[in-house]
């Protein structure tokens, strides 16, 4: 977690009001490029909602988790019983030790061996079977202080149905919560993903589109960059500070993602103790030090897992003046024929594009057109280009 959360007190306002609904119409979505700050914010969430009287349950999502829609139930039953286990149901009474020994209650865990039976026992398909289980918890928790039930999972944009194999993960989870929130049961879904998620949701579900306030993260502007990289030195009113230049390099150099903000001062940080401690007075930053350890440590990566042919696409695409934006599919047609010996035609765009989103490095947005799914991609691709 970073020292100083900059530029999200919109965003954390709009969480509180989800909070005081006292019936649940919106669940909350946060979604944005990666490295633009959405699981930080959500963590900054959970102790907003516990000090609510909220109960926080969730993980991260993997694609085990849309195998199957019993996968998708076992772990929703399984975060469930943290919170669950807790509490104790009687199950009758046993005899005391002794002649005289008096009745004593049996008092049996509701945990996960527990709510699972209840999965098991229940007849029906999975949607009926995790209403029951998900019924059955609030009975017991409506009768504690607690207000209600956060299930907060990241890279929820790896939720998809597969009619292939009559699999159906995604909207199992849409419909069992919409169907408890209609009966008054607060439990409110708060799913973090990419730009796809949201598309992928309404596409399951229609109804989806009226279930969720999309809150959607964006780079931080001039001032959260300068607050972002001083406040935390300030806080910890430490001896060696930026320059005024340095933090306007260092902002820069960001592009505005939290992320890498965070990396760049951490390792200028580790640079200037080590030259300090060398007995060098006057430090600066060395910004190509730094580019070339975030393209390894971030980048090369996703970089690693295109073809030749991609990364020349990709390449085309970095080339574009609204590469760090969105573009389109003539574009790069276009743009291709100017700079390749062999160009690419429209629909070879447009197989590749989907392998690539596949890959998580760009996605198609609502309007048709496309966007780098990491951001400050392009400069990495154009660096490689060069050398």
């Amino acid at each position: 977690m970073p020292p100083y959360l900059a530029g999200r007190k919109a965003e954390e306002a709009e969480f509180r009001r989800l909070l005081a609904q006292n019936t649940i119409l919106e669940n909350l979505i946060l979604t944005g490029l990666r490295g633009v700050g959405k699981t930080v914010l959500s963590e900054s969430f959970k102790p907003i909602a516990i000090q609510q009287k909220w109960a926080w349950v969730g993980t991260d999502l993997s694609e085990a988790t849309s195998v199957s829609e019993s996968n998708l139930a076992i772990r929703i039953i399984t975060d469930l019983s943290v919170v669950t286990s807790g509490l104790t149901l009687n199950a009758g009474e046993k005899q005391g030790a002794g002649f005289t020994g008096q009745k004593a209650p049996i008092l049996r865990p509701v945990n996960f061996a527990y709510l699972n039976k209840i999965f098991e026992d229940t007849p029906g398909l999975t949607v009926d079977k995790l209403k029951a289980v998900l019924e059955f918890v609030w009975s017991l928790l409506k009768q504690t202080d607690r207000k209600g039930v956060i299930f907060a999972y990241d890279e929820a944009q790896t939720l998809a149905d597969s009619a292939q194999k009559n699999q159906y993960p995604l909207s199992v989870l849409l419909d069992v919560f919409q169907s408890i929130q209609r009966k008054g049961i607060p439990f409110m879904l708060a799913l973090v993903g990419l730009p796809t998620l949201f598309p992928k949701l309404v596409e399951a579900r229609a109804y989806a589109e009226r279930m969720f306030r999309v809150i959607e993260l964006s780079r931080l502007n001039d001032d959260e960059r300068r607050d972002a990289i001083m406040k935390p030195v300030e806080s910890a009113k430490c001896p060696v500070k930026f320059a005024k230049q340095s933090v306007e390099l260092i902002a820069g150099l960001s592009g505005g993602y939290p992320y890498f903000i965070q990396f760049i001062c951490r390792e200028v940080y580790d640079i200037w103790i080590q030259q300090v401690a060398a007995g060098r007075k006057q430090t600066s930053i060395p910004t190509e030090e730094i580019t070339r350890k975030l393209d390894t440590d971030f980048f090369a990566g996703r970089w690693g897992r295109a073809t030749d042919r991609q990364r020349e696409l990709m390449y085309v695409i970095s080339t574009l003046p609204t590469c760090d934006g969105e573009f389109s599919v003539q574009e790069i047609v276009e743009a291709s024929a100017a700079l390749l010996d062999t160009g690419f035609g429209n629909s070879h765009v447009n197989q590749m594009l989907g392998t690539l989103a596949n890959a998580g490095l760009v996605y198609k947005n609502r309007r048709g057109k496309y966007s780098f799914a990491v951001p400050l991609m392009a400069g990495f691709i154009r660096r490689q280009s060069e050398e």
